[in-house]
């Protein structure tokens, strides 16, 4: 089933400006935020030796703004990443709620990263890091709607087929011939979120949902 959102409504349930869920997605693994470090620190440290260089400059405050700014980049970088990432769905026309059921759950292997890592005997061999996602196909009274995937922990072990699932979807089409993106999905019967980026104000998506529902079953 789907629930066209009215004007609007998308606009309050994906917020332009990051949320505190969205900056701790943003920021990453451990790896990512080493390098944000590395960027800012390299980027600052260098930037601020140039306006140092430059006082007797017009360009030497200039110099010295954007060296605080990348010594703060570890802060705003994921801020404006996130802030990017909920702009990409903020811009469909089309939105609407999708109440329907779990059809399939399955795990996948991926591989975040791969390196080289010299072994007992002093040779070269190539490492990969992996993680299980778990995977969930949606699907209505009116067939199959997609996929979400997301890295699994251990709450995620109770989602069963059958089970009652709710999110957002976007199109660029009115009539949802063709969906573009799927948000983070609510499973009403687990009380659990799940996704592998928080798109929604979830306690407002929750607030709706009920609104909605319980409208069109009065």
């Amino acid at each position: 089933m789907l629930v066209p959102l009215r004007p609007g409504e998308l606009q309050r349930l994906i917020p332009a400006v990051a949320t505190s869920n969205q900056f701790a997605a943003a920021l990453g693994n451990p790896r990512k935020i080493l390098q944000r470090v590395m960027i800012a620190a390299i980027g600052g440290v260098i930037t601020l030796l140039i306006s140092q260089s430059q006082l007797a400059s017009r360009w030497g405050a200039v110099w010295l703004v954007v060296g605080v700014a990348l010594l703060l980049y570890v802060l705003w970088g994921p801020i404006v990443e996130a802030g990017q990432r909920n702009a990409g769905l903020r811009r469909y026309p089309a939105a609407a709620i999708f109440e329907g059921e779990v059809a399939n759950v399955f795990t996948r292997e991926r591989v975040l990263d791969r390196h080289e890592q010299a072994n007992k005997l002093g040779e070269l061999e190539l490492v990969e890091n992996r993680r299980t996602w778990i995977v969930l196909e949606l699907e209505d009274e009116d067939g199959y709607l997609g996929q979400l995937s997301f890295p699994m922990s251990k709450k995620h072990q109770f989602i069963r087929a059958g089970s009652l699932i709710r999110c957002l979807v976007l199109s660029d089409r009115k009539d949802f011939s063709r969906i573009a993106a799927l948000t983070d999905a609510w499973l009403p019967g687990q009380r659990l979120w799940v996704g592998e980026y928080p798109f929604l104000l979830r306690p407002a998506f929750e607030e709706l949902c009920q609104l909605r529902f319980a409208r069109q079953t009065s």
